[in-house]
């Protein structure tokens, strides 16, 4: 007999931040994936829910046939389906094949794979208690601001009544269908499509580690976790690593473009042409950084199409590459930056470099220059050109 409760995996996301060839949810993760170790959370749930997967469509058979076993042993009906060209269609896939009598629906990203079975419990029965929509939801701990597209400071938002909303989200199952049924545009996540459809959506507390993996530190904070829960003593790092990188900018063709370069801005200088403000030794520092931890490069973190970073400084790469690299598991002992190009000239300014670059990381933080003696592009007065190297050393 099917269950009257049920939950939607959607794992059908490419996930290219993450820097794999694989879809996200297909991504090792532990002993298993991504993707079965959500699987193994919603069948740790006190009531055995009715599963879909629901999966890219190269994926359809191999996913059955790896997960059938799995749910047979837990007494959980399987379904998988192949995914659609946005999570919404995905969902709706998912949906489409649910048995006639499951009552109460959950939706649940593959890539939050580390939410707890517990969370999948009390949403299930504050859906059923209040007969309405139920979202997990975590405060919001930050200073949030609203920001204009060119990077000014517009206001501080009040966060008190902010939430940063987690899956799985859940619904009773009319008002799944009806929402569906009825939805007039793409909405990135359930809960504000079923809002669109003129339905009340509560919050309850969400959970810490239902975060999402979205970058090469969420999945290293990921394997972290699952070492733990397995009980492994050797998943803490305990050596120190060293990473290395480099950045290559050319000179803005507009003169009037200012120069920002080791964290500094340099008047009357050019400035060098990029997505953000072209600081070569900030993201060649980043790029070391990243490397040491394991967590890609800026390319995969920091990608041209984020509009986040557009015509951001290197503080700001900085910052969020120390944040990311901490979360890891690492702290930063220290780096050393060698700049290459004709100009401009560091010497006079070299102290100021260092102790800015060093306030952010918080750590040590060297700063060299040197030219090509007049080969290549940085000999020719084209560009500029860094190459770092970062030490990092365990967290304890």
């Amino acid at each position: 007999m099917s269950s009257a409760i049920a939950v939607i995996i959607v794992a059908a996301g490419s996930g290219t931040r993450l820097g794999h060839t694989e879809p996200k949810a297909f991504v090792p993760l532990g002993a298993g994936t991504v993707l079965s170790v959500a699987v193994d959370s919603v069948l740790g749930m006190r009531e055995t829910p009715h599963l879909v997967l629901v999966v890219p469509e190269e994926r359809v058979e191999s996913a059955r046939a790896g997960f059938a076993p799995i749910a047979a042993a837990s007494g959980a009906e399987l379904g998988v389906v192949a995914g659609g060209a946005s999570r919404q269609e995905s969902v709706a896939a998912g949906l489409a094949v649910l048995p006639a009598d499951v009552d109460t629906v959950l939706v649940h990203d593959a890539a939050r794979a580390l939410a707890p079975a517990l969370l999948f419990d009390e949403v299930a029965a504050a859906v059923r208690a209040r007969r309405r929509g139920i979202v997990p939801a975590l405060d919001v701990v930050d200073t949030v601001k609203r920001v204009s597209d060119d990077g000014r400071v517009l206001e501080t938002v009040d966060r008190s009544t902010l939430r940063a909303v987690q899956t799985p989200q859940g619904f009773p199952r009319s008002s799944l269908d009806h929402a569906y049924a009825t939805a007039r545009g793409d909405f990135t996540d359930d809960a504000a499509l079923v809002a669109s459809a003129g339905l009340i959506v509560d919050a309850v507390p969400g959970d810490v580690r239902a975060f999402k993996i979205t970058v090469p530190a969420d999945l290293h904070r990921a394997e972290q976790l699952v070492a733990e829960a397995a009980g492994s003593a050797t998943s803490a790092p305990t050596a120190p690593r060293v990473g290395t990188g480099t950045d290559v900018h050319a000179f803005a063709d507009d003169a009037s473009t200012p120069l920002w370069l080791a964290g500094l801005e340099w008047p009357g200088e050019r400035g060098l042409s990029g997505h953000s403000d072209g600081d070569a030794a900030a993201h060649a520092i980043c790029d070391a950084l990243l490397a040491a931890a394991g967590l890609g490069d800026v390319g995969q973190v920091f990608g041209t199409a984020d509009a986040r970073f557009a015509g951001a400084h290197g503080e700001v790469f900085l910052a969020e590459t120390r944040r990311l690299v901490e979360a890891a598991g690492w702290r930063v002992g220290n780096v050393s930056v060698q700049l290459v190009g004709n100009r401009p000239k560091l010497a006079p300014r070299r102290a100021e470099a260092e102790a800015l670059l060093s306030g952010v990381l918080g750590a040590p933080v060297s700063v060299a220059a040197t030219t090509s003696d007049g080969l290549g592009f940085t000999g020719r007065g084209e560009g500029v050109a860094a190459i770092a190297t970062a030490m990092l050393h365990p967290l304890r």
